[in-house]
């Protein structure tokens, strides 16, 4: 009995202990267009909810839908997670962002918020082809299925064909509203805030972890942004240009070679820069080097380097699937054409415009040699010892046009402008061309 009397008084104040450790609470943000940022960021949040050990995964949404491919992928990594998950619609969650709400655990929505619209659209806003429609209806069938929700509804966000008695008729795509989604079991609860939602799940004692991006990965989102991008494009012609013109310098080749860098990173990143779109702009390179390098002039292999370069500098900024464009928006791909053609139109134009200015500026002098051994400045490759150009002498032989002549007793080789000289004549410097002369007739 002593022995348990013990052991009680040590486990009890442990157990105490144990009942008011705080639940951890994490809380990410869906509150843009879903593509693959978006989809990089809850892989992120969700890495962050294992590592730190949360209790709860809250996602707080408002959108209007993005991206299927995307959403598709954020909705298998929700599925995947143990943990609870819920989602807080403050505001909007139509498209792909009801798919997404459709694959938490439970849904909140705060009042006048709404759920559904999940009709595929291409890049231009109109329908998609019924292909990814049928595809839609299959996912939100399926993911309304495995969490309990009615599937012939989730359904309905997507195909306006299917007539639900009371709740849809033909011709319209369902959207609820907080009330309604609450009636048909799409909705938990109507609630204002986070902290409401933890309330209502009898969860007192709390920390909310809310997840923002890393340093780096902020870096990472700013180089996302078209017009760095066209910089970052500008910055990789021009570091190359001028390492041609003054090869060892070294430093123009590192900057095009970190802008390089700074502009594929990110992009890969987020999954939008795929293996075969980085080999393709390596090989449009590659193309222009050996124009430039081994087959001089402007063929085949220049003119496919160019195009090859621009085609996959384009496509590396778009999420188009295997030149599949039905999902891109038509502005993101005039953002990307424009920022591929403004930074190699910009590069050209600091070529043209700047380069005769850095060359000559004294900060580029101090890191390249820019003097060269001009006969003006007394840079002459000559064997006399002195000054000969005025003296005289005569010829020691004829001069067709060359010969030897002699001047103050010494034999020189020289050679005139076409002029024929006979043998005793007298000569007279006029120049001087390395180990020769330049003579003519007295």
């Amino acid at each position: 009995m002593k022995l348990l009397n013990w052991i009680a008084f040590f486990l009890l104040p442990m157990a105490a202990l144990g009942q008011t450790s705080p639940t951890k609470v994490m809380v990410m943000e869906i509150k843009s267009e879903i593509d693959p940022r978006t989809n990089r960021y809850v892989e992120l949040a969700l890495e962050h909810a294992r590592k730190t050990e949360a209790d709860i995964i809250i996602i707080e949404m408002d959108t209007y839908g993005g991206v299927l491919t995307d959403a598709k992928e954020i909705v298998d990594k929700i599925m995947d997670v143990e943990k609870p998950v819920w989602v807080f619609i403050n505001s909007d969650a139509a498209s792909a962002g009801a798919l997404i709400s459709i694959a938490c655990d439970s849904i909140y929505m705060s009042p006048g918020a709404s759920i559904g619209a999940a009709t595929v659209v291409d890049g231009s806003g109109e329908k998609a082809p019924d292909k990814y429609q049928s595809y839609m209806r299959g996912i939100m069938r399926s993911t309304a299925e495995q969490n309990g929700r009615d599937p012939k509804i989730a359904e309905g966000m997507v195909d306006e064909s299917i007539v639900i008695e009371g709740i849809k008729e033909e011709g319209k795509i369902i959207t609820f509203t907080t009330s309604e989604a609450i009636r048909y079991n799409f909705c938990e609860a109507k609630v204002e805030s986070v902290e409401e939602i933890l309330k209502r799940n009898n969860v007192s004692s709390y920390e909310i972890d809310r997840f923002g991006l890393s340093a780096t990965d902020k870096v990472v989102a700013f180089f996302l942004n078209p017009f760095i991008s066209g910089l970052l494009i500008l910055i990789i012609i021009g570091g190359i240009y001028f390492e041609l013109q003054t090869p060892g310098v070294g430093f123009p080749l590192a900057a095009a070679t970190i802008a390089l860098i700074l502009y594929l990173v990110p992009y890969y990143l987020n999954g939008l820069a795929e293996n075969w779109e980085i080999i393709a702009l390596f090989i449009g390179l590659a193309l222009v080097a050996v124009e430039i390098f081994v087959l001089p002039g402007f063929g085949v292999a220049g003119i496919s380097g160019i195009t090859l370069t621009v085609v996959s500098l384009i496509l590396i900024m778009v999420n188009n699937d295997a030149f599949d464009f039905h999902f891109v928006p038509t502005n993101q791909l005039l953002y990307a054409a424009a920022a591929a053609f403004g930074g190699l139109f910009g590069g050209v134009l600091v070529l043209f415009i700047g380069g005769a200015r850095l060359t000559e500026s004294k900060s580029f002098q101090k890191i390249a040699l820019m003097q060269t051994q001009d006969k003006a400045l007394g840079y002459v490759a000559t064997f006399f010892p002195e000054v000969m150009k005025g003296k005289r002498g005569t010829t020691q032989t004829i001069m067709r046009p060359s010969g030897k002549v002699i001047i103050d007793d010494k034999l020189y080789d020289a050679f005139t402008r076409g002029e024929f000289i006979d043998k005793g004549e007298s000569i007279e410097v006029i120049g001087e061309d390395t180990t020769s002369l330049i003579v003519k007739k007295a």
